[in-house]
């Protein structure tokens, strides 16, 4: 008796359900959309199959970024990264460029005597070999500089009068106003626009602290914030974040750990040499370090003012929550920090952070510049530092002529 064909639609439904067998069966397995995109694309933090992972090992944290990412990945996503330019093509408008050829210098040899000051460091007094052949003394001593090329000031007001055979006169202002002192022959400031620029970033803005930086990190406790200057737009902010947040509070404003030396209790290797008598500051970057998070709110959100705050954050291994200029991101490296502002509202701010403190691969990722050398425009934020201003002033003032220069 010959068989009779099958009806299309009865063969359809006859694979439709052998597959479906083969599927529950664990024969065949379709891959995950949001899997597969994932693997590709991580632009914040995610659950992987197995769930939330409130890590606190950072190392343990590199190596699991290094087996799914890879220093590879993140810099073929970076690399069409480039400096803002400006209209005249000299580089980031936010930051001065030294230029590739020596400029024309008018003087060997210049002599830098720091007047007044509040915290430029001692251990910048040195005599520098700088480039194009230039030699340049920096000393708070008058004895070492008896006849100096410039004369630096930043607490204390310039001369009024300066004739040919005086030193420049250097007005520097690292503040956020960057108020000129309307005498100057050369003025230093935060900002790109002015005679020699002074970025925050550089170790000489924290000398004598003690670096040992945790690799192990608080999961109980995410954030770190520390402030002594109570100002009101400040306090309400970090009080009304923080708030979201388990945190531990160091400074005098809004303090819940009982003292601004508690750190040194909660981690006793911090402690800098016994024999020196201790300052709060000291075991600052250690401090950090035992943290996820650094919570930094500038004291004034103003155009290239990005200061201490943030990059000591960064030098600790944290990864720092920023709220402060608009142009922060000309003046630090890419993936670095997570920006306060450009989320809806504080809630959901605070939400992205929990998330990524139980995601080792998403928050190993904030740390992928460092570990992969993909700088961005923090190199040249580094060029401009307090620890290179020596030179960088050195040069200004002789292109002027030191003593036989122009008065103003």
């Amino acid at each position: 008796m010959p068989l009779k064909p099958l009806n299309p639609f009865t063969v359809a439904v006859m694979l439709g359900f052998t597959l479906l067998l083969f599927f529950f069966s664990g024969f065949l397995e379709f891959p995950s959309v949001s899997s597969s995109i994932q693997s590709i694309n991580r632009p914040g933090p995610s659950e992987t199959k197995s769930g939330p992972d409130p890590f606190t090992n950072l190392i343990g944290a590199f190596r699991k970024w290094d087996s799914q990412v890879g220093c590879a990945r993140f810099k073929e996503k970076h690399k069409a990264l480039v400096p803002a330019r400006s209209n005249d093509s000299n580089g980031s408008s936010s930051l001065q460029e030294l230029g590739l050829e020596c400029p024309e210098l008018k003087l060997e040899h210049v002599s830098v005597l720091v007047k007044g000051w509040t915290w430029i460091p001692d251990n910048l007094d040195n005599l520098y070999s700088c480039r194009c052949g230039l030699s340049c003394l920096w000393t708070k001593s008058s004895v070492l500089a008896d006849r100096p090329d410039a004369l630096l000031f930043e607490t204390t007001t310039p001369p009024l009068q300066r004739r040919v055979g005086d030193p420049i006169r250097v007005y520097m202002d690292l503040e956020a106003g960057r108020k000129r002192s309307g005498v100057e022959d050369l003025f230093i400031s935060y900002h790109a626009k002015d005679d020699v620029q002074s970025t925050y970033a550089g170790a000489l803005f924290h000398n004598g602290r003690n670096y040992h930086v945790s690799s192990l990190k608080n999961n109980d406790t995410l954030v770190y914030w520390s402030s002594s200057r109570c100002l009101p737009r400040r306090n309400l902010l970090a009080r009304q974040l923080l708030s979201l947040l388990p945190h531990h509070s160091f400074g005098k404003c809004l303090n819940n750990v009982g003292g601004r030396d508690m750190a040194l209790s909660l981690y006793p290797e911090c402690a800098n040499d016994a024999s020196v008598a201790r300052k709060w500051w000291d075991h600052l970057h250690c401090a950090m370090s035992h943290y996820k998070f650094v919570l930094a709110i500038e004291n004034t959100v103003t155009e290239s003012y990005v200061t201490e705050k943030l990059f000591y954050a960064l030098d600790s291994g944290a990864v720092p929550i920023y709220f402060g200029a608009p142009n922060v991101w000309d003046f630090i490296p890419p993936h670095s920090i997570i920006d306060g502002t450009q989320f809806s509202s504080l809630e959901e701010l605070a939400s992205y952070v929990k998330a990524l403190a139980n995601d080792p691969v998403a928050y190993a990722e904030y740390h992928a510049w460092r570990r992969c050398g993909v700088l961005g425009n923090y190199g040249r934020t580094r060029e401009m530092s307090l620890d290179t201003l020596p030179c960088r002033l050195c040069e200004a003032v002789s292109r002027k002529g030191g003593r036989n220069g122009r008065a103003n």
